[in-house]
Parts: C-alpha cells; sequence; structure tokens
C-alpha cells in the first residue's frame, strides 16, 4: 500500500516539474509530457516513470532525454517528497494508449460490430 501512495506522489511531482518546462534539453523543450504512472520498488530505492509525450510521437527521444534529465529530477524529487531515500529513475514508454487504440480498432471492424450487435440482440450462438 505505501509503494502505491509514494509511486502517486512521485507522480504528482513530476508532472509538475514537467509542467513547468524546467528541463532544458532541446529534445524535451515545448514538448508537453504525461505521467501516467509511478511504480515504486519495494524498498522504495528504485521508481519506473511511465510516460505518453502528447500525440506519441518521437517517444524514444523523449525517453533518452528524460534518461538524460534523472539526475536532475531525482534532485527535484528530494526537495519535495520526504523520504529516507530517493529513489533512482528509470524512465518508460508507456503504451497503454497504444493497446487501447488497437483494441479499439478490432472492435470497429465491421465483422467484429456486426457479432458484437447480434449479441446485444440475442441472436447470438452459443
Amino acid at each position: 500500500m505505501r509503494q502505491l501512495r509514494v509511486g502517486e506522489e512521485l507522480r504528482h511531482v513530476l508532472s509538475q516539474v514537467l509542467g513547468r518546462g524546467e528541463l532544458r534539453d532541446p529534445a524535451l523543450n515545448g514538448r508537453s509530457i504525461t505521467v501516467t504512472e509511478v511504480r515504486a520498488s519495494p524498498d522504495l530505492r528504485r521508481a519506473t516513470v511511465y510516460v505518453m509525450p502528447l500525440g506519441g510521437e518521437d517517444s524514444e527521444d523523449v525517453i533518452e532525454a528524460l534518461r538524460r534529465a534523472a539526475p536532475y529530477l531525482r534532485r527535484q524529487l528530494g526537495r519535495q517528497v520526504h523520504l529516507k531515500f530517493t529513489p533512482e529513475l528509470t524512465f518508460e514508454h508507456d503504451e497503454i494508449y497504444d493497446q487501447a487504440a488497437g483494441i479499439d480498432a478490432v472492435l470497429r471492424r465491421p465483422e467484429v460490430a456486426r457479432d458484437l450487435t447480434a449479441d446485444a440482440d440475442g441472436d447470438g450462438e452459443t
């Protein structure tokens, strides 16, 4: 339970720091980045930060830039989140939106929509 609380607090602080545009890396200039989730390790010494650049474009460049900025972001966390140890940060691209788009595309296919409509009407086979 503590991991979840710490992860949410880290997500909140990282979102604020990224939203203020304090990072000077050219790959991050003018970019809107959403921090979707932060998963803290059981000992709270490491945290995986899942991010999604607005529009999803150049995500690899953004991830690399965030990895370069990790020491700065860690210092910011140390100032704002009161933990015994400030966690080391690892950045990953959040693929949940890509997966959701894929599922949505499958559900919109005509043959699937037809089957879903037939099942809703009670005409589907069992």
